[in-house]
């Protein structure tokens, strides 16, 4: 399998005859790719996109940012009180904004990853971002990924995915993001670390991985970015083409 790149622009028409108002899931479990594939299908479809983990990591960055102990439940639902968080369109795409300020290129740090684990586990953090991804998805028009979107945030989606592939596959992959980004890493603890998620998002009591229901299962492991996107959008098109 080819690794994907970390942008990979569209080629190819525009799928014309179809509703603009879709809401399109995809799940699936870490590094399989969910973020590339809803990235190039929003492109084909010129629908916007949501990284669900982006909003995590926008409540992460305030966490750091005012000093809150990422374990401190009680602090952390002190802040999901207070805390402004907000989306706006540009150019296609999503811009993450934290009391007004646009943070949307500070939670790339690869810093911000441990304390996003961490929050993310925890019902405040989980149930401040339920509202915001149900109003951000229930305008159409949009594909939302993450690891429990199809099942848990937007159930009523009109089309779901879930999208999986070989842990040896998934590291790989990762590994190879870290490495371009400039981190120090080697391929067996990137392997371990996945796989020590896997365990936690499947056995956490608070919306844990699973598949969603009715969803179109994809096995990523030799597929590229392409034929995986081609599959999604030939699923849709069968399913939603107004011709």
């Amino acid at each position: 399998m080819q690794s994907y790149p970390i942008s990979l622009r569209s080629s190819g028409p525009r799928i014309i005859a179809m509703k603009e108002n879709l809401i399109i899931t995809i799940d699936g479990p870490s590094g399989v790719g969910k973020s590339s594939a809803a990235r190039f299908l929003a492109e084909r479809l010129r629908y916007f996109y949501l990284e669900s983990g982006r909003l995590y990591r926008a409540i992460a960055w305030k966490v750091v940012q005012d000093g809150v102990p990422p374990e401190d439940v009680e602090a952390l639902e002190e802040l999901c009180r207070k805390i402004e968080i907000s989306v706006r369109k540009s150019d296609g795409q999503f811009r993450f904004l934290v009391s007004g300020q646009d943070v949307t290129d500070a939670l790339k740090v690869p810093g911000l990853d441990q304390v996003t684990s961490l929050i993310s586990q925890t019902v405040p953090v989980r149930t401040r971002l339920l509202q915001l991804q149900r109003e951000i998805g229930g305008t159409g028009g949009v594909i939302v990924e993450g690891r429990d979107i199809g099942s848990v945030i937007l159930p009523d989606a009109h089309i779901k995915f879930y999208l999986d592939s070989t842990v040896k596959v998934r590291a790989e992959r990762r590994f190879q993001e870290l490495i371009r980004q400039g981190v120090q890493v080697d391929l067996p603890t990137v392997q371990q670390e996945i796989q020590s998620r896997d365990y936690r998002d499947i056995q956490r009591d608070l919306a844990p991985l699973t598949i969603p229901e009715e969803a179109v299962m994809i096995d990523a492991t030799d597929l590229t970015l392409r034929e995986v996107v081609r599959r999604m959008e030939s699923e849709i098109f069968k399913r939603f083409s107004a011709l």
